[in-house]
């Protein structure tokens, strides 16, 4: 199907419309009926963009937010080349989860979507450029000479992208911070002195 350039801000602004729905306190079930209301489109509009309904825009939605996860990172994150500039990536990840406090939106998308191929191929994705960002900023220290050449680039970023993860679940669970912030130090520090 081609879109014109209207048709693309419309779509655009359905998916825009249900991230913020989605970012809300509690949105509970989201319905296209709220989308609709939230948006002032139709259901025919709806579905015009969406054709596969709400799945296929939750989906459309979830790869909006994880592009917004690593957007919130850069340009620190693509720029890992230096001790200063790990620090200002560090600083931007827990800057983007303190701000965004108990509530991850693209937790809560993920369950609204469930267990679709759709959404694990979001996540997929997600993680694997998040990696991919991390392991290339340890190369570049290597190469630097600024990390051991012991440390195994692949297993360290994995393993930052994990502990992220993990310490933002502590977050929605505890609303605190602390476990982020010490996993990521903890860290950084295993690159400094590994």
């Amino acid at each position: 199907m081609t879109i014109t350039a209207k048709g693309r801000a419309t779509r655009q602004r359905i998916i825009e419309g249900a991230a913020v729905h989605l970012r809300s306190e509690d949105p509970g079930t989201v319905t296209l009926d709220d989308i609709r209301a939230i948006t002032g489109t139709s259901k025919g509009q709806i579905f015009h963009y969406f054709p596969g309904g709400k799945e296929e825009l939750l989906v459309a939605v979830a790869h909006y937010e994880a592009d917004r996860v690593l957007e919130d990172q850069q340009p620190h994150l693509g720029a890992l080349t230096s001790w200063a500039a790990w620090e200002r990536w560090r600083e931007a990840v827990l800057a983007r989860y303190r701000a965004q406090g108990r509530h991850c939106p693209l937790g809560s998308l993920m369950s609204q979507v469930g267990t679709t191929a759709g959404a694990a191929e979001v996540v997929g994705i997600l993680l694997t450029q998040w990696c991919e960002h991390i392991r290339r900023g340890i190369v570049a220290m290597q190469t630097a000479g600024l990390v051991s050449d012991r440390i195994d680039p692949d297993a360290v970023a994995m393993t930052f992208v994990a502990a992220i993860q993990g310490g933002v679940q502590v977050l929605r669970t505890t609303g605190s911070i602390t476990y982020l912030e010490t996993a990521m130090n903890t860290l950084i520090d295993h690159l400094r002195n590994g």
